[in-house]
């Protein structure tokens, strides 16, 4: 595989303009900073404008023009945007809503992936295009399809999904006797004769059976794995050094995509950093900012590079929040303090046609160059700066572990009206990120022993194998943070007979869970400290549980009628660990009351900032940086310095 350089760059659509602008933009672009360009993810029909008729002359100039100005090139393959003719021509690949309407030929992500024609195509351009720049070295990454799974199109519900799920499932099972065992079926006399009897979890009176549904996100999630597999596995079969990216948008872990699933089939992991959208009327917080980039870096537990950073105000039919003077390039230094090694601004210039006029880039449609412009230019000149102190993988001391199958079980059954499983993450997430300490996000399965603490949010569905490592790891002297309704379900999203929850995991946190109740309001239940805040009173929400404990110590309890005497917050020595459980969503007091109790134990060293201040170290093989970013909208004295609105100070380590 190819190894790249720190990159600095713009997405660039030559296409879209007269081809007379080229050369003059590429200019432009190298006095902005650059040195790499992002192409070609939305030009099919440019390459085939008929069937089987391939024609890469345009971007061949493209590269041309770029390489003479010595910029690097990443060449996405256009397959997020089929051509007219493959609609028209096949209309079986389209894609359906949930109520079986159609989804017309006109926006993105409208082909299926169940469709073997939409398939084949995409294979076919592919494969043209790995062979047509096998031997060009000026390609320094491909980056397979554009945000796979964004705006719906992580599920379709066509006859070809239908099909395909009842082969997924007589895969899985092998024998239909055995998913009616698994599903229990026999509830409501749904068991099954054979596999073609099953249809999708599509509109019904009341719900469907929970194991079906969770079958269902597990199978919309592989067909969209397997179709990126299919582009890297052409791409490297005639590439073999190819270096291979996908670009993820936010809201993964919303999804009926496992992000975590394609990021083990492509080389590097890139993201597109929106932290504001149209219709949006102010940017999401730095620390719910934080938590998606440090979720990407979990992804493969390496840097990564942001494909598309924003600098003006976006939006498709309603535009957003236009970023503040200084505060898109304080999100780009953000992403670089958090693990970014290659940055690319979208876009170079701003669409005055087609679905996106309003999704501004650096140079608007007046085509000038203006304070975005300069922004831009002066973050390029800073990143570069830091070349050989930003290099290494950022290393943290304390993960966050979550679960596919738990996410997509919260989202079909959210139990609370108010529930919100990224929320509660990031609310988890955020409270470490007062304290300036650095979270890895990753998958359960991924190796969290390296850790000195480990954070289990809502894990709904935790396998035997999970509970095992965590009381392995606690007992060897780790720290393990668990909220409510962790371990409630088996595998097959069904509960579990005979057993106290959480599942397998009462001897960890020393407690028992014996009643527990949603919540309509995020503060509805009182809380009061036991011990040290034996003082201190707070208020909790969304879902609580009632816990007995049976070792461990309650550190806060509830304060109400029913569940008075009831643990909600506790503390358990286990081997020489200790196990935290929090048996509701408390305010954020009592989230850093243990955040601050778990870096004490696990000597984790904390660095406090004014509010809206973080800090992060980063090193690299030239030496270190502390990187501090203001987020706030007004100055801020720390450290012996002031930094200005939505400005940022690096210092060498």
């Amino acid at each position: 595989m190819k190894e790249v350089a720190t990159i600095a760059g713009v997405a660039y659509y030559p296409e879209q303009w007269d081809e007379s602008l080229m050369s003059g933009d590429l200019d432009r672009i190298v006095g902005l900073g650059c040195d790499t360009v992002r192409i070609a993810e939305f030009g099919w029909h440019i390459m085939e404008r008929e069937e089987g008729e391939y024609d890469f002359s345009f971007f061949d100039k493209v590269i041309e023009e770029a390489k003479k100005r010595e910029l690097r090139v990443i060449f996405g393959t256009p397959t997020a945007t089929a051509p007219a003719w493959l609609a028209r021509r096949y209309p079986e690949v389209a894609s359906k809503f949930r109520d079986g309407t159609v989804r017309t030929y006109g926006g993105r992500h409208t082909c299926c992936y169940s469709s073997e024609v939409y398939v084949d195509r995409s294979r076919r351009i592919v494969r043209k295009l790995a062979e047509h720049y096998r031997d060009e070295d000026a390609i320094i990454a491909w980056q397979i399809d554009n945000e796979l799974g964004h705006e719906g199109s992580d599920v379709c519900w066509c006859e070809k999904c239908v099909v395909g799920f009842r082969k997924w499932l007589e895969k899985k099972y092998g024998d239909v006797a055995a998913l009616n065992e698994r599903y229990g079926t026999a509830f409501w006399s749904q068991q099954y004769n054979s596999f073609d009897e099953i249809n999708a979890p599509n509109a019904t009176i009341t719900v469907h059976n929970p194991s079906l549904r969770l079958d269902w996100e597990r199978f919309c999630s592989d067909k969209i794995r397997d179709f990126a597999r299919m582009q890297v596995d052409v791409i490297k079969s005639v590439i073999p050094t190819a270096l291979v990216i996908h670009d993820f948008s936010g809201g993964g872990l919303t999804k009926s995509l496992d992000y975590a699933a394609v990021a083990r089939v492509i080389d590097k992991t890139a993201y597109n950093n929106y932290p504001v959208w149209g219709g949006q009327r102010k940017p999401l917080s730095p620390d719910e900012t934080a938590f998606a980039l440090d979720y990407i870096r979990g992804l493969k537990g390496d840097n990564f590079w942001i494909t598309e950073a924003i600098m003006g105000a976006q939006g498709h039919d309603v535009t957003g929040f236009v970023p503040r003077p200084g505060q898109a390039e304080a999100w780009a230094m953000q992403a670089v303090a958090r693990g970014c090694d290659g940055l690319v601004f979208f876009r170079y210039r701003g669409a005055v046609k087609g679905a996106e006029q309003y999704c501004y880039g650096l140079i608007d449609a007046d085509d000038t160059e203006g304070r975005k412009w300069r922004e831009a230019q002066r973050f390029f000149r800073n990143f570069k700066a830091l070349d050989g102190k930003t290099d290494s993988p950022l290393k943290a001391d304390i993960c966050m572990i979550y679960d596919f199958d738990s996410l997509a079980s919260f989202r079909l059954q959210r139990q609370s009206e108010i529930f919100d499983g990224e929320r509660e993450m990031q609310r988890l997430h955020a409270a470490f990120f007062r304290l300036n300490v650095p979270v890895d996000v990753i998958p359960a399965c991924d190796c969290f022993e390296r850790y000195k603490a480990v954070i289990v949010p809502n894990m709904v569905i935790c396998r035997p194998e999970v509970r095992e490592r965590l009381k392995t790891f606690v007992a060897g002297g780790g720290a393990v943070v668990a909220t409510f309704r962790t371990s409630v379900k088996d595998e097959d999203n069904n509960l579990v007979f005979g057993e106290k929850l959480p599942v397998g995991l009462t001897g960890l946190f020393g407690l028992t869970v014996d009643e527990s109740e949603s919540m309509w309001e995020q503060n509805g239940a009182k809380l009061k400290g036991y011990g040290a805040a034996a003082e201190r009173c707070a208020f909790a929400g969304v879902f609580r549980e009632k816990c007995t404990v049976t070792t461990a110590e309650t550190l806060y309890g509830y304060d109400d009628d029913f569940f008075r005497g009831g643990a909600a917050v506790t503390k358990n020595r286990y081997g020489n660990g200790l196990a935290f459980y929090i048996a509701c969503s408390p305010e954020d007091s009592v989230l850093d009351d243990v955040a601050q109790k778990v870096c004490a134990f696990c000597r984790v060293a904390t660095f406090y900032t004014p509010a809206g201040v973080e800090s992060v170290v980063r090193k690299g093989t030239a030496g270190g940086v502390r990187i501090t970013i203001n987020h706030n909208d007004e100055a801020v004295s720390f450290d012996g310095k002031v930094i200005s609105p939505y400005g940022y100070c690096i210092e060498e380590i």
